[in-house]
């Protein structure tokens, strides 16, 4: 009998190698000696099974430890026998491990892959700065595949179902064999579905599917800006019979609102106070988008361009987390014309505040 090499040297690492220099040194040396790129080559079909070997010792943790302990004493027995071995009962003994390497699939044992989806759509829709702030819901025309509703979607007659796909036994894959590596493609009969339709429906042709326009209930969330995006899931294009439809995106813009600017979940307006209401004080009542109304108290001697803020009166933030804050820009308005009575006023208030201020000028 033949005294086996040492694991390590067989696949060219250090005793120290990680499970991912393991994997790596051992794809290297599987393409390199594998059977098909060595046609009746003995030497590279031993180094290939010799290789093989190694890897499944030491990529599993418990035969690996035993192995550096004992050697080839402490696996003996405790794995699949490389010896005697086939190629064919090697490759169909670690059909995961060569599927994962060289892209093929072993048909019989292997789940079929994920089916398709439908497309996903994207629209857009404007909403004014009200419908943001208290949230609404709006039909949205969609145009394109929609199911067809004689056959609900499966394509097939009303009255039959579609059947298990006798090419590939419902798999959606099929197997064609290259040498000593088996290959998945997609099944040609049923195109990869798994089903077939025996009696198509008359009204789509078996498709599935109908060419109209239809319209979807969005919920707009209270908060919702600008710039942002919906996803309603399976409000896409319907996939191919049997699978899930994609999903509608919808691309949300702001209306410009007359009264009203948005900072993010703050709101800004302006207020335009007279000049007794700035100087004297007064409350000043804003009506918000969403029908409401605050109160802002004005300080007295308010200047113009300053910014009262509410705390807590702009929009909801979308995280539902509170809400911004309401900031009104104060406008003092100047009257271009004055009766005799207003401008004697003015003239003795501003004498009374020329008096005032020469003491403090002087002081300073």
């Amino acid at each position: 009998m033949v005294e086996k090499r040492d694991y390590y040297e067989v696949l060219g690492v250090v005793r120290e190698a990680t499970d991912e220099d393991i994997r790596k040194a051992y794809r290297q040396a599987a393409l390199k000696h594998h059977p098909d790129r060595n046609p009746g080559d003995q030497e590279a079909e031993l180094r290939f099974k010799e290789a093989t070997e190694a890897y499944s010792i030491l990529n599993d943790r418990d035969k690996r430890a035993a192995y550096d302990r004992f050697g080839h004493a402490g696996v003996d027995g405790r794995g699949f026998d490389f010896q005697g071995a086939g190629v064919g009962d090697i490759l169909s003994h670690f059909q995961d491990l060569f599927s994962d390497f060289f892209g093929g699939g072993f048909g019989g044992g292997r789940e079929r892959r994920a089916p398709t989806r439908g497309a996903d759509v994207r629209v857009e829709a404007t909403i004014t700065l009200a419908e943001s702030m208290k949230g609404t819901k709006r039909e949205l025309a969609v145009e394109g595949a929609a199911p067809c509703e004689e056959c609900g979607g499966n394509g097939a007659k009303p009255g039959t179902k579609p059947t298990k796909c006798p090419q590939c036994g419902g798999a959606g894959q099929i197997g064609t064999q290259r040498g000593f590596v088996m290959f998945s493609t997609t099944c040609p009969r049923c195109r990869g579905q798994g089903q077939v339709v025996a009696s198509p429906c008359e009204k789509c042709s078996g498709s599935g599917v109908l060419e109209k326009r239809r319209t979807v209930v969005v919920t707009f969330p209270p908060g919702i800006d600008g710039g942002q995006r919906l996803r309603v899931p399976g409000q896409g294009m319907p996939g191919p019979p049997g699978t899930n439809p994609g999903d509608l995106y919808v691309d949300v813009e702001l209306e410009p609102d007359p009264h009203f600017e948005r900072h993010g979940s703050d709101l800004v307006t302006k207020e335009r106070l007279t000049f007794p209401e700035a100087t004297l004080g007064t409350e000043i009542h804003v009506s918000l988008p969403d029908g409401s109304k605050v109160t802002a108290k004005v300080p007295a001697g308010t200047q113009p361009g300053s910014v009262l803020t509410v705390n807590g009166k702009g929009l909801p933030q979308i995280d539902r987390r509170g809400h911004g804050n309401l900031h009104v820009l104060v406008e003092v308005d100047v009257p271009r014309r004055l009766s005799k009575k207003a401008k004697k006023l003015l003239e003795e208030l501003a004498e009374e505040l020329a008096d005032r201020a020469a003491p403090q000028a002087e002081a300073r």
